[in-house]
């Protein structure tokens, strides 16, 4: 790991911008804090404020992982206004070393590393100790990656891509409709079109409209959630229930496509809203439902994980390695 200290680490979503700092080798990563990015003009301009409120130096090197593919210079936000030059920033910083990734490339890399007491196990038995690993999590968008081993002495490489793009596959007559009446909203329908914060909204308009109810306005996903969890309402609890039909079987794929045997990880700011229903859902089932692959999956542990604080800040010191 680069020897450059002190250390800005940062978890950059569409919605929520998380920012540590780790001081030398010898000490963890401290000084967290969680700032709205609708705040702020720019990503530089809430590192700034970050610095300010914690009344730190400017940082030596910094690692960012954000909501976004990184395929050159030029970042632009898929979920946000955001966009910038990363060797412009590490300039504008003074930084001698800036790392951007994607923000699931950067929780992958935090998997091996969170403690039991921050995952909760939905199903499955005991994960194998060095084989593929998958994560997926639904919140302002919908992240995925994967952890692969690369030798027998615990070393790993994460994924970058951009599996939340893939299309989204109906299994019963009613998502069917549903996914025709986004697709003629939105054109291409993709896992993140429905498994994301906006996806819940579409999720439950289309079901009024099946319904033939009339519009209502929602204020988001979390209106929804306490709809269901909290009045009961029929409606409500059928989109969530729908949600997490949709999520189990892209997460089934996801595991199936990389051989997850060492475990999946379901991280994101949506399900671990929903603990206490969630493990009893359909997820599980629809996890499972993949025909002669089913006793394949059956074994695989998928694990939700609810930390308070953003594991993918270890990540995202990880890739300064």
């Amino acid at each position: 790991m680069t020897d450059t200290f002190p250390r800005l680490l940062g978890d950059v979503g569409g919605t929520n911008a998380r920012f540590g700092w780790q001081a030398s080798a010898h000490t963890g990563i401290d000084h967290v804090l969680v700032l709205p990015c609708a705040a702020h003009e720019t990503l530089e301009a809430a590192i700034r404020t970050y610095l300010e409120l914690k009344n730190l130096p400017m940082p030596q090197a910094a690692a960012l992982g954000i909501a976004n593919p990184i395929t050159g210079d030029e970042i632009r936000m898929t979920n946000h206004h955001w966009s910038f030059s990363i060797s412009d920033m590490r300039r504008n910083l003074g930084l001698a070393q800036l790392n951007v990734i994607n923000d699931f490339t950067a929780l992958a890399l935090a998997l091996p590393s969170i403690p039991p007491e921050n995952l909760v196990q939905v199903g499955g038995t005991v994960a194998q100790a060095f084989a593929p690993k998958a994560l997926i999590g639904p919140g302002t968008g919908l992240g995925v990656s994967g952890l692969l081993p690369t030798d027998a002495n615990d070393h790993w490489v994460a994924i970058a891509g951009e599996g939340g793009h893939v299309t989204l596959a109906a299994q019963t007559d009613t998502e069917y409709r549903v996914i025709e009446l986004i697709r003629q909203r939105y054109g291409h329908v993709s896992a993140e079109r429905v498994l994301s914060g906006q996806g819940l909204v579409d999720l439950y308009l289309a079901l009024r409209q099946l319904k033939k109810e009339p519009p209502v306005d929602v204020a988001g996903a979390a209106e929804i959630t306490a709809w269901a969890l909290q009045d009961k309402d029929p409606l409500a609890q059928q989109c969530i229930e729908m949600f997490a039909g949709f999520l189990g079987s892209v997460t089934g794929d996801l595991a199936l496509t990389l051989g997850a045997r060492g475990g999946v990880y379901l991280g994101g700011g949506i399900v671990p809203r929903w603990l206490g229903w969630f493990e009893t859902s359909n997820f599980r089932e629809r996890f499972e439902a993949k025909g002669r692959f089913s006793a394949y999956l059956k074994d695989i542990p998928v694990w939700v994980i609810n930390a308070a604080e953003s594991p993918a800040l270890l990540g995202a010191a990880r890739s300064l390695a």
